[in-house]
């Protein structure tokens, strides 16, 4: 039976693609250790990420947890046991229009996501194939001009960082009624403007009686910001921009360096630590 601590933290958010996982797309041994004796101290444990639910769940089953997971970018609120929809912030295909019609005539590759499915508009070369495979997604070809069968809850776009750059900047002067959000140095996010991540997490909180100060969230990119500002406790990785490390109230090692394990070793189980 495992001794129960009295934790600081009654829920814990956790980013995964450059905080959980290395930049190779790996968990490690420490770190996975470290959620797992979170959780079975009495924490409860939350993946809150830009993924969608396939990529997402894969991760849980390896962390070897249940619950509730919050993915992309707070766009659509998961039961990872049922695999029910509990909330989603959807947008039709109308209001993304102009910004499919950019990425064809600027010939950028993208994608439309409805909360379980992806969904593309070309055949995949291999390299295209593993890049999905990375997150845990197949992805769904339609022709063009086909409708997607659902309702939408984000438009990615994958690219080298200085098209991204540029075409964050304009999409940043348009008048619209959609979000765009940088999830990642390659990704540029087009969402509903309620989704995010700490407003979904908001969300759960009070739905759970959750009080705010025993909430603590770990992330490194730009759609962390949210939660981070959130939680009562927000932790940036050190591989995080400079904005994002300013939203936080403290900072961890590297996703490289087992960034998670330290932050929970050191805020939550009370472990000793030498070196940080």
């Amino acid at each position: 039976m495992t001794h129960q601590l009295e934790l600081p933290y009654a829920l814990i958010a956790l980013d995964v693609d450059g905080t959980l996982l290395t930049d190779d797309h790996e968990l490690t041994e420490g770190t996975r250790e470290a959620v797992r004796a979170a959780g079975l101290h009495g924490a409860e444990l939350m993946l809150c990420t830009g993924r969608g639910p396939a990529g997402a769940l894969l991760i849980m089953d390896q962390l070897g947890l249940g619950g509730t997971i919050i993915t992309h970018n707070g766009a659509a609120t998961v039961d990872a046991e049922d695999r029910s929809i509990v909330h989603q912030f959807d947008f039709t295909q109308e209001q993304v229009e102009p910004f499919v019609t950019y990425c064809q005539e600027h010939k950028v590759h993208y994608d439309l996501n409805t909360a379980f499915d992806l969904y593309v508009f070309q055949q995949l070369e291999q390299e295209g194939l593993d890049m999905y495979a990375k997150y845990g997604v197949v992805p769904i070809v339609l022709k063009p001009g086909d409708r997607v069968p659902g309702d939408l809850v984000k438009l990615t776009v994958f690219a080298e960082p200085k098209t991204l750059d540029a075409l964050e900047a304009e999409w940043r002067t348009w008048q619209t009624d959609l979000q765009v959000i940088r999830s990642g140095e390659y990704f540029v996010d087009v969402q509903h403007a309620s989704a995010n991540k700490g407003s979904a997490l908001e969300q759960f909180a009070l739905k759970r009686g959750i009080d705010q100060q025993r909430i603590m969230a770990i992330g490194n990119y730009y759609n962390d910001i949210g939660m981070l500002r959130y939680a009562g406790l927000g932790v940036a990785m050190a591989n995080s921009p400079d904005e994002v490390k300013a939203a936080a109230n403290a900072q961890t090692r590297s996703n490289a360096e087992d960034g998670v394990k330290f932050a929970l070793e050191r805020y939550v189980l009370g472990v000793e630590q030498h070196n940080q």
